[in-house]
């Protein structure tokens, strides 16, 4: 399949992907991913590895395309949830052995 890429033309195929991301250890997923085989990859990765451009050069958007075409799934970043952190009143009722403050 031919697709553009940070103004380039690329000619990929779902086997070349594969081929390409052989071996290559997924980075934390903080953002969009790709699911290549049973990993989860970021999808700059994949873009760094198959276009071997920067990561500044292209956008995540033209990679999910362009993937998506080949038939692999790709995911939005899940927002995790948010630790809660105690107030500073909190924790001094805390330290104090009073009951915590709901809020």
């Amino acid at each position: 399949m031919r697709c553009v890429i940070a103004r380039y033309p690329f000619d990929l195929t779902k086997s070349g992907v594969l081929t390409s991301m052989k071996g290559i250890t997924p980075e934390l997923v903080t953002a969009e991913s790709v699911a290549i085989g049973r990993r989860r990859y970021p999808v700059k990765q994949v873009g760094e590895v198959i276009t071997r451009q920067d990561r500044r050069d292209f956008t995540s958007g033209e990679v999910i395309r362009a993937m998506t075409r080949l038939g692999f799934t790709c995911h939005d970043h899940a927002p995790t949830a948010a630790a809660r952190v105690p107030t500073p009143l909190q924790t001094a009722s805390a330290l104090l052995g009073a009951p915590p403050l709901e809020g």
